[in-house]
């Protein structure tokens, strides 16, 4: 989708409908806790839409794409260490920190925001 210009023409009007694919790809992530398979298909479709989105769409696809390499990172650390019981809390972690990263970008989004920090690790 392209941002629309006000009738002024000096900023573009950012509307929640321009989000609609990066909530999609979002609530695919938390279906992922139950179903696996739709994080994958939420990561490709966050690397589909990345290029056309509005600059502010484009930072919650970021943010979603390094959410799932970092979430693979975390719980195959947890998986091997699972042994131990230090696996166990790397998977906690991990759960904790897929929702509430899920939960913060569709807040976001909602409120037709760019997220401030695509980059980040943290929550």
């Amino acid at each position: 989708m392209i941002e629309s210009e006000s009738d002024d023409g000096a900023s573009p009007i950012v509307t929640p409908e321009h989000g609609k694919m990066a909530t999609v790809v979002y609530i695919l992530y938390l279906v992922a806790l139950a179903i696996g398979v739709t994080a994958l298909i939420g990561l490709i479709m966050a690397y589909i839409y990345r290029d056309g989105a509005p600059y502010w769409v484009r930072t919650h696809y970021h943010f979603q794409i390094r959410t799932f390499w970092i979430g693979v990172l975390f719980v195959l650390v947890g998986v091997v260490t699972s042994f131990i019981v230090v696996g166990w809390f790397v998977l906690l972690f991990w759960l904790v920190w897929l929702v509430v990263r899920c939960v913060k970008g569709l807040k976001l989004l909602g409120e037709g925001r760019a997220h401030p920090n695509p980059l980040s690790w943290g929550f």
